[in-house]
């Protein structure tokens, strides 16, 4: 996290006393803690510590949204080894960790200037949607990946299954179904086989709001929903936002057609654990599922506001659905021919 929310306020008490248990401040220094905008999930502030500033998150049982959806709060744990295992594997792409305090529930972090390191979501909302930038997002991504795959000692790290359950599979795709009966059994049978496929680590939030432009390349924020399972759904998560991003800056969506391309191409040419095409197929199936998700699930995107839009995804999503294709380019050609009769200039 690093955009400023508030003015700076005392300090909870149980993190400052979570830093010096870390080693990060003396027991009788004070210092300032200034409150940072976010997710929903996490309660974040900015500390300025005598060494520098750094970021202290802080999970919270029930997540700040309009429908109930609680998380178990010892996904902190998970998220702080998250960043050790993906930092190591691909240097650069997520914050330095600082420690993190089971007591409290917190991590520490290295708190990013947002002057060198603006939002992903803030660069593709101003239109600035670049394939190059999408390309780095892509190796990163698939490092990480790479690493971690088929291996036993990772996935005993991560025995989240009931934290992703709880806080992505649930809310995303069951919700769906519930809210869009006709086609649950296919909502139903691709969260069932999500949970089922155990090849990699999984960020599971691998959103533009979650990546940092950095002068070094992409940084990767808020891994929460880590878990060893299947690749695919970072995949598909990431370029879910791509689409979704075209009903939101409309001038842009020929910009943004064309980071999925080269996002998805270029994951794929890396992809060496697993048959490409079959982690393709994954993610084509689950596309669709998270597309309708973001209007009708329990986290609908906050920027399509109108019925109209709202209703465009549907119209795609719901046909994908019911007849389910392969190939990530048939979803794009599906949305690329949607947003051509609507008037939209690609």
């Amino acid at each position: 996290m690093t955009s400023l929310a508030r003015s700076a306020q005392e300090a909870p008490e149980d993190l400052r006393r979570a830093l010096i248990r870390l080693g990060l401040l003396q027991s009788d220094a004070r210092v300032p803690f200034v409150p940072l905008t976010g997710g929903v999930s996490s309660d974040i502030w900015r500390v300025d510590l005598p060494t520098g500033p750094v970021c202290i998150k802080r999970a919270l049982s029930r997540l700040k949204v309009a429908a109930e959806w609680n998380a178990p709060v010892e996904r902190n744990a998970f998220e702080a080894d998250y960043f050790r295992v993906a930092g190591a594997a691909a240097p650069g792409s997520v914050p330095t960790l600082f420690g993190q305090d089971e007591e409290s529930g917190s991590l520490v972090m290295a708190f990013l200037d947002p002057a060198g390191h603006p939002v992903w979501k803030a660069e593709l909302h101003a239109g600035r949607a670049d394939p190059v930038f999408a390309a780095m997002v892509a190796d990163r991504l698939v490092r990480i990946h790479a690493a971690t795959a088929d291996d036993p000692m990772i996935a005993a790290r991560f025995p989240t299954d009931a934290i992703f359950h709880a806080i992505r599979l649930e809310p995303y795709l069951l919700a769906t179904a519930r809210a869009h009966p006709d086609r649950a059994d296919v909502l139903q049978a691709v969260a069932a086989e999500t949970a089922a496929t155990r090849r990699v680590l999984v960020h599971g939030d691998v959103s533009p709001k979650n990546i940092l432009v950095g002068p070094d390349g992409p940084v990767i924020l808020d891994a929460e929903c880590a878990w060893y399972g299947d690749p695919a759904f970072d995949l598909a998560f990431c370029l879910n936002h791509l689409l979704l991003k075209c009903l939101w800056t409309p001038a842009a969506a020929s910009g943004f057609l064309a980071c999925f391309d080269t996002l998805a191409t270029l994951y794929l040419g890396g992809v060496a654990w697993e048959a490409p095409a079959e982690l393709e197929r994954r993610a084509a199936r689950l596309l669709p599922g998270l597309l309708l998700a973001r209007v009708d699930g329990k986290s609908p995107v906050e920027y399509l506001t109108a019925e109209a839009d709202r209703d465009r995804v549907r119209g795609v999503a719901r046909a994908l659905l019911g007849a389910p294709v392969g190939r990530l380019g048939a979803v794009r050609a599906a949305w690329s021919d949607m947003l051509t009769r609507e008037g939209w200039t690609l």
